[in-house]
């Protein structure tokens, strides 16, 4: 009888085999979906604004400094946030454009 027992659980472990391959690339699926896509499309709409900036552009970094962009190097942007006074910052932290003047 106990012979009979043994043999039959290898078979019934099989079987759920598949349903979880399914589960488990749902599951993938779904954190590619939700999580890894969107951050993804949201780093290379920032890359491409960055890319885009030009002197003249009203911007914001990401500690919240309000200025004019005055210079560009390929890491770095002077702001100019009052009459006499220049921020030197990483390109990457400049957060937001308020303004993109059309070019002349």
């Amino acid at each position: 009888m106990w012979s009979i027992l043994a043999l039959a659980a290898p078979q019934q472990g099989g079987a759920g085999l598949a349903p979880m391959l399914f589960m488990w690339g749902a599951f993938i699926l779904i954190f590619w979906l939700l999580i890894i896509r969107p951050q993804r499309k949201a780093q290379q709409r920032h890359q491409e604004m960055l890319n885009a900036l030009k002197r003249g552009d009203e911007v914001m970094t990401d500690g919240g400094i309000i200025g004019e962009v005055v210079h560009l190097k390929d890491d770095r942007v002077t702001i100019k946030t009052a009459e006499n006074t220049r921020i030197v910052v990483a390109r990457p932290k400049i957060a937001r454009v308020f303004t993109q003047k059309p070019e002349s």
